[in-house]
């Protein structure tokens, strides 16, 4: 009888395997919660210092109006900011995998681009752009726009000289020598980029609402959060944080499911080179 089998990484993995993580994961966040909730019950420290997790579940939920609209706006902006990094970010590792020329003009302003701390560009930004939600959207793209452009171009670098001698037998055209066998082999690179992106994008736009976020129904969460700590509303804070953090999770699930799909062929190849 045979089993059933997924592919995960270079190595095959059963159902039950993944079984065993799902819970090894449910118990691992128990017992965080349970020792937090076990260290504010034998400590007996105050909840406008450190919340029970009750208190901050109950802050979720008592408020949902404050924390839902920003928990959205929040969420259009890294999402948005991560489209636009994908767009930009292979386009341009594009062309510069064609011309040697073009990858030395450009990656100088891009590594500039990459270790200048958004913090200090956040509010630049704010001086020319039209208004301050196109500013949270150029930070997250400005984060995210890095990994995805360096990680296509190593892929679209990487093909398999072999491959391409065969390749260029039977086509001259740089076109199709890109569709056929570049593209192709820069997906793996591509998705290891996505996956950074994605918590980047997260990232840039938490840090351009604490810099230049507004109130009003266009706040996001990191306003709320700064906005909760200044009122002393510690639980309404950790609530913040929770959201941001499963929406981070949420993100890299979806990146990450996104890719088995995608590549399922070249995760089932590698695992199956590994059982040999």
């Amino acid at each position: 009888m045979k089993t059933n089998h997924l592919v995960f990484g270079s190595t095959v993995w059963s159902v039950s395997n993944y079984l065993r993580r799902f819970i090894a994961a449910i118990a691992g966040i128990a017992v965080v919660v349970g020792s937090w909730s076990g260290i504010v019950l034998l400590a007996q420290i105050p909840p406008y210092i450190l919340p029970n997790p009750k208190s901050v579940v109950e802050a979720i939920v008592n408020d949902w109006s404050v924390l839902g609209p920003a928990l959205w706006v929040t969420t259009q902006t890294t999402l948005f900011g991560l489209f636009l990094a994908v767009v930009g970010g292979v386009c341009v590792a594009v062309l510069t995998a064609q011309s040697r020329l073009l990858e030395m003009l450009i990656a100088p302003i891009t590594v500039i681009l990459q270790v200048t701390p958004i913090v200090a560009v956040a509010p630049l930004i704010l001086i020319y752009a039209p208004n301050p939600q196109i500013a949270q959207l150029q930070c997250a793209f400005l984060v995210t726009f890095f990994p995805i452009m360096v990680n296509t171009l190593q892929g679209l670098k990487s093909v398999d000289r072999d491959l391409a001698d065969t390749v260029s037998v039977y086509t001259a055209s740089k076109w199709k020598m890109l569709v056929l066998l570049q593209v192709p082999s820069a997906l793996p690179s591509f998705f290891a980029g996505l996956k950074i992106g994605g918590g980047l994008a997260l990232v840039g736009a938490v840090v351009a609402e604490f810099t230049v976020g507004t109130a009003g129904e266009n706040a996001g969460l990191a306003f709320r959060l700064l906005e909760a700590q200044q009122k002393l509303k510690t639980p309404r804070l950790f609530a913040a944080v929770m959201l941001l953090a499963l929406l981070g999770a949420s993100i890299f699930l979806l990146i990450s499911v996104l890719d088995r799909i995608v590549l399922r062929h070249w995760y089932a190849s590698r695992a199956s080179k590994a059982v040999r």
